[in-house]
């Protein structure tokens, strides 16, 4: 959709009819759905047989997508392919459902007809009026040229993505490297070595585990979206390679390929953005990633991580990687309430009160310690006066009895504040 540089050129009386007009269609966006719905029960055969359920979601998608295309136009902006990921879903939904390839991308274009009735119905006859619903002719066919693009990769990727995983050449695959053993000869070798896991390849490899995360799905819905999440995750590679990824049961279980130099910093970034994209369409995923491998023999062992990552994320999920996480706070996130109980409560007192009140001691604590102990240092990374960075030690010291420069008592004091 445009962008503000769309408006150039026209007078002042075409811009504010030009709002005008796109809001009074935004305000209608059900009523816009609900006209392509009439449309497409009756031209295209693939949503004439299709069920309530269906339907409905069809429907929401339909109001969704009319709302993010109108709400660029009345902010000036360009939609951009993140802006309608979850154009993805629902294609992979279309796929799911054996909608015709033909019918979906038919949907789009009555889609698009139905936004520019909807404009033209609201244009009334002035001269301003219809100069600026013509302005939008252009503006509106590019959205619909781009939620169509998307729209089709994602239905064909997942047909692809169904289709190998239905071969199960994968999932023989993936149980075999899970199980520490890497397919000698055939077409499993073949898959194994297109995602770059092979006894010639040196790349390094880490398994990843992720889990959906739905209060109340029903059983359909729930394979579906995991079915979803492992297409998303055979995406997100870091080297040029699909990642090899399959459901297994209640967990989706892929083994990313790393860069020759073995750093996951980039695939733990992806995996982020992929979870938090995925939060957006209303799907929470917990997502444990293991230490480096550089031997099919050790994939168990990373599965077993993988997977013990992911049982110390809290209930709404997360991402947590291993790569990218200390011993010391590992053993940390691994302690339970024995642990916690040796913290001294003089100790655990005092920090509650400061969490309480906004956390500034606690953090000048952590400073300290991540300037090894160079005050002056821990002062400017909090970006604070160095008097001030002297006067929270001592503050700490007071209320904890404990002095900040004698080793042992900085690490009691930063295990407490990580526990607690």
């Amino acid at each position: 959709m445009s962008a503000g540089s769309q408006l150039l050129g026209y007078s002042d009386p075409v811009h504010a009819e030009r709002a005008r007009i796109v809001g009074c269609a935004y305000e209608h966006a059900d009523e816009i759905a609900d006209d392509v719905m009439a449309k497409l029960r009756v031209e295209l055969p693939g949503y004439g047989t299709a069920d309530p359920g269906f339907l409905a979601d069809v429907h929401d998608q339909l109001a969704r997508l009319s709302r993010t295309g109108l709400g660029a136009l009345l902010e000036h902006k360009r939609v951009t392919p993140a802006d309608v990921s979850y154009a993805r879903q629902a294609a992979a939904r279309r796929a799911r459902c054996g909608l015709p390839l033909v019918d979906y991308i038919a949907a789009f274009r009555l889609g698009q007809r139905a936004i520019w009735k909807s404009l033209l119905a609201h244009a009334g006859d002035t001269d301003a009026g219809r100069e600026a619903v013509l302005s939008l002719a252009g503006p509106l066919a590019r959205y619909t040229d781009l939620i169509s693009t998307q729209a089709t990769d994602a239905y064909l990727e997942f047909q692809q993505y169904v289709t190998a995983e239905s071969s199960r050449d994968g999932q023989a695959l993936m149980d075999s490297l899970l199980d520490g053993a890497l397919p000698a000869s055939g077409p499993h070798l073949s898959v194994a070595t297109a995602h770059g896991i092979g006894a010639e390849r040196a790349a390094p490899l880490v398994v990843v585990t992720a889990m959906v995360l739905d209060p109340a799905p029903t059983a359909d819905s729930l394979c579906e979206t995991r079915q979803v999440v492992s297409a998303a995750l055979a995406r997100t590679g870091v080297n040029g390679l699909r990642t090899l990824s399959v459901v297994r049961d209640t967990e989706i279980v892929a083994i990313p390929a790393l860069r020759p130099d073995g750093s996951a910093e980039q695939l733990c970034e992806r995996l982020r953005a992929l979870r938090e994209q995925l939060a957006a369409d209303g799907v929470a995923l917990a997502v444990g990633v293991s230490t480096s491998v550089t031997e099919v023999g050790q994939i168990p062992r990373a599965h077993r991580q993988a997977r013990a990552a992911l049982a110390l994320l809290p209930e709404d999920g997360g991402v947590l990687a291993l790569p990218q996480m200390t011993p010391f706070r590992y053993l940390l996130l691994r302690a339970d309430d024995t642990t916690r109980q040796l913290v001294d409560p003089r100790v655990g007192a005092a920090l509650a009160d400061d969490r309480a009140r906004g956390g500034t001691l606690a953090d000048t604590v952590r400073a300290f310690a991540a300037a090894d102990m160079n005050l002056r240092e821990a002062a400017d990374a909090l970006h604070i006066h160095l008097n001030t960075a002297k006067y929270r030690l001592g503050r700490i010291q007071e209320l904890t009895g404990r002095n900040v420069r004698s080793v042992n008592d900085l690490v009691e004091l930063l295990v407490a504040i990580e526990l607690l």
